[in-house]
């Protein structure tokens, strides 16, 4: 199919994935949803194009039903289309991070196992999903990376459908005759996100006027670029065991949070909040005597001039 007969959803699809495209093979992330799906299609007729390998691989996380006939039925598409596609099976063990999450680290593994040297990985996430994860961001009140969202690249995976809306992915697909296949997980309101999606943005949008998908985007792009600024900064600041309580002290905060961070991982501590990094500045930046700071993992001690980080007391 020539680019001159595709209509301009699948247009807008095909220009996003050729400017993100520098001649890598592409595995595709494919549920069988309307935005991977768009995806895939998109990729085939560019690789068609271009002249490079491509396929997909469709996830059954097995958590509904049918959700073993629905990834046979996805990859059947796919291969009547002409594109090389498989199915894998993995199994999702939610613990404390929740069912979502763990849905999630079970397909990235998946797709990192599969991915074949010198192939990179499309996702299908699109600027409504990037908007949805800055505001789950900012209702965590964890920090500009977490403003940031979604990387466009980042260890071998891509996604180059950021900046267009779901509802081109999903008109991408009526214009190609492609039927798919809506996640009953993605109505199910016992998720943060979906409540996000179908809640949360709709009274947003109908409160503040159109466009608020969008301008949260724009806040990530933003956001991203300050985060990666900062991160340069704090790496560049020296941390050695015993760090100098001077050397912090001369530090803005942003950088200093950034520095004690790293230190106190690279020393061994656990899951660590804002609370506890804070906490160990004070020593710093609020000296009267404390005698230690208790985080995961490690007790840190100002010993003279310096922190000392030690192993924990359970």
């Amino acid at each position: 199919m020539g680019l001159r007969a595709l209509g301009p959803a699948t247009l807008a699809v095909v220009g996003a994935i050729e400017r993100g495209h520098a001649g890598e093979d592409v595995l595709v992330a494919c549920s069988g949803g309307a935005d991977s799906l768009a995806l895939a299609h998109g990729v085939r007729l560019v690789a068609a194009r271009r002249g490079f390998a491509a396929r997909a691989l469709v996830v059954d996380h097995g958590l509904q039903e049918d959700a073993a006939a629905q990834a046979a039925l996805a990859v059947a598409r796919l291969r009547a289309a002409g594109m090389d596609a498989d199915r894998v099976a993995v199994r999702v063990r939610p613990d404390g991070s929740g069912l979502e999450a763990a849905a999630r680290e079970a397909r990235y593994r998946a797709l990192a196992e599969d991915r074949h040297p010198g192939e990179l990985c499309y996702l299908g996430h699109t600027l409504d999903d990037q908007a949805e994860t800055v505001l789950l961001g900012l209702a965590r009140g964890s920090g500009t990376r977490s403003l940031a969202g979604m990387p466009a690249r980042r260890d071998g995976f891509l996604r180059p459908l950021l900046g267009l809306t779901r509802a081109t992915t999903r008109q991408s697909c009526r214009e190609l005759g492609l039927d798919w296949w809506d996640d009953p997980h993605n109505t199910a309101g016992r998720f943060t996100r979906t409540r996000v999606r179908h809640a949360v943005l709709p009274v947003l949008e109908a409160e503040l006027g159109p466009g608020i998908a969008a301008a949260l985007a724009r806040t990530s792009a933003l956001a991203r670029e300050d985060a990666d600024a900062l991160d340069q900064l704090a790496a560049a600041v020296d941390a050695p065991d015993e760090l100098p309580c001077a050397t912090l002290a001369g530090l803005p905060a942003a950088i200093r949070q950034r520095v004690l961070r790293r230190w106190l991982l690279a020393r061994g501590a656990g899951e660590l909040t804002r609370g506890h990094t804070l906490a160990v500045a004070a020593l710093v930046t609020d000296w009267h005597g404390q005698k230690w700071v208790e985080v995961p993992g490690l007790r840190v001690v100002r010993n003279g001039g310096v922190l000392v980080a030690r192993g924990g007391q359970g």
